[in-house]
């Protein structure tokens, strides 16, 4: 689905990132780890497309990145839904509304029941036509979560999803990103949160993965 091989990705003449090597198979769950600065959010960026790799190849769904058209790109993100950790919404519109947009984007209808259903497996049903700036910071990240994943993508990226939220918030968007890997979907959650990384012990079996020194090294067991 998505492979690097050998990729190092610098700018203004510096190196963050040396000789990764990775591949995201249909069903796994990775996380992604490692100190501020690292590399990870770069990381996730060349796995969707948003970089290309200084060197190496990278491939997302058979495509080698480095020769994609816009056209390409457009169709490959319809494939990777992204939780970003400065989730931006659109003040203006309601949050349903929001959370539609990705599917106006890609020229299809939005199905009202499938809409609600949605928003009830992240517990925003009673939020449903609330605007952004009503809401608290962890309906925040699920209203992100449920944007990303409206488009039923094949793989899910999320960076510091938790980052924001408290203890109880962090294990319940844990839960939802481990139902989704449940249902087929491929999972990388990028994190320095060590505790978030040993609570889904119990609940997935996920490669720990940890960018150090520009490297990309198997941290320790799998879970």
């Amino acid at each position: 689905m998505i492979e690097l091989e050998d990729v190092s990705y610098g700018y203004g003449g510096g190196t963050l990132l040396t000789d990764i090597s990775l591949k995201l198979a249909p069903g796994s769950f990775h996380f992604l780890t490692g100190p501020s600065g690292a590399g990870k959010t770069t990381l996730l960026k060349l796995c969707y497309g948003e970089l290309i790799a200084t060197k190496g190849r990278v491939s997302l769904f058979e495509h080698d990145a480095r020769n994609m058209t816009r056209d390409d790109v457009a169709l490959v993100r319809r494939r990777v839904g992204v939780v970003h950790q400065d989730c931006q919404f659109l003040d203006h519109l309601s949050v349903a509304e929001n959370l539609a947009l990705p599917l106006t984007v890609a020229g299809r209808s939005t199905d009202p029941q499938e809409l609600r259903e949605l928003m009830k497996w992240v517990g925003l049903e009673a939020q449903a036509g609330a605007h952004p700036p009503e809401l608290s910071g962890g309906e925040r990240q699920r209203a992100a979560l449920a944007r990303a994943v409206i488009v039923s993508p094949d793989v899910i990226l999320a960076d510091e999803p938790t980052g924001n939220v408290d203890w109880e918030m962090s294990l319940r968007l844990l839960t939802l990103l481990v139902e989704l890997n449940r249902m087929g979907k491929t999972v990388m959650i990028a994190t320095h949160d060590m505790h978030l990384i040993r609570s889904a012990k119990s609940q997935v079996q996920a490669r720990v993965l940890r960018i150090s020194d520009h490297r990309l090294q198997l941290a320790g067991a799998d879970l």
